[in-house]
């Protein structure tokens, strides 16, 4: 009797069995899908099943499109977002410029109907004075253009200064606020004369050697007198301010502050140049002469 030997290699079907064998189970699966739908159920159980692996695969990609499209958005952001404070920057500097010229507009206005009442020239203020402790302005009105040392300078609220130097082009006005300044006024409602004096750029005005109990006080409005041919009558210049009345001092002291915008505008306007008065008297027999003079 032969002894078996053992199978050391399990052998299965020929290859070419085989093949035909799958061939013909994939022609009826592929067969019975499409007409009868066998696999669909199956498809999504193994699609459920195969989701996570689908994820691992997939997510190093999806984590770097999300970057790259972060970073895009966020530097389209912040382009937009330099757009529109650029635009908010030059909106806010127009805004202002408009504002400006609407108050610029208003006082040119205001000029405009103080000039119809009153002859006079719009002059445009170039700069300041260049001694820092004098209050005078350069304007852009000279010679050429008919203006002389003496004219008043006043905008639509009330006296800025005096020319006192015209060259062909420009004009230097010294303020009413300037040391050197004085204007003779009187009070408008009692019509109580009294000089005014400057102190300073910047200072209030200040009136001297007026006794304790003149009839002045807090509120009243001070206009030019037009004595001495400075000043015509009747512009506004100040207004007082403070009054200190000391027992032990024979004088008050009283400040006042301009009514022109002094140190705000951009135009003013110049006066021309009015009647000069008669010449001061140098004594009194001269006075008499002339009356003895006019009677024969």
């Amino acid at each position: 009797m032969q002894a078996s030997q053992p199978a050391f290699f399990k052998q299965g079907p020929k290859p070419l069995t085989r093949f035909f064998l799958f061939s013909t189970l994939s022609i009826c699966l592929i067969v019975g899908d499409a007409n009868y739908q066998m696999l669909g159920p199956v498809r999504q159980q193994l699609s459920v099943l195969l989701y996570p692996l689908q994820w691992l695969v997939t997510a190093p990609f999806e984590f770097v499109k999300d970057t790259s499209t972060f970073l895009s958005r966020q530097a389209e952001l912040l382009g937009e977002n330099r757009k529109l404070h650029d635009a908010q920057l030059v909106a806010s500097v127009n805004a202002m410029k408009l504002k400006a010229l609407e108050a610029e507009n208003a006082r040119l206005k205001q000029l405009n109907a103080f000039q119809a009442s009153q002859p006079s020239q719009l002059a445009e203020i170039l700069y300041n004075g260049r001694d820092p402790f004098s209050a005078k302005l350069i304007v852009d009105r000279g010679e050429r253009a008919k203006i002389s040392e003496g004219q008043i300078a006043v905008d639509a609220s009330g006296v800025v200064g005096q020319v006192v130097r015209v060259q062909p082009m420009t004009s230097e006005i010294r303020l009413i606020s300037d040391r050197n300044h004085m204007v003779p006024v009187q009070i408008e409602r009692n019509q109580l004369r009294t000089v005014i004096y400057g102190m300073g750029r910047g200072l209030p005005l200040e009136i001297r050697n007026m006794s304790s109990n003149s009839e002045i006080k807090e509120g009243d409005t001070l206009i030019t007198s037009g004595i001495d041919g400075l000043y015509p009558a009747g512009l506004p210049v100040a207004k007082v301010l403070k009054i200190e009345r000391n027992t032990g001092n024979a004088f008050a002291r009283i400040y006042c502050t301009p009514l022109a915008g002094i140190d705000q505008h951009r135009f003013l306007l110049i006066l021309e140049a009015h009647q000069a008065t008669a010449p001061y008297p140098s004594n009194g027999s001269e006075v008499a002469t002339s009356k003895k003079k006019k009677g024969r």
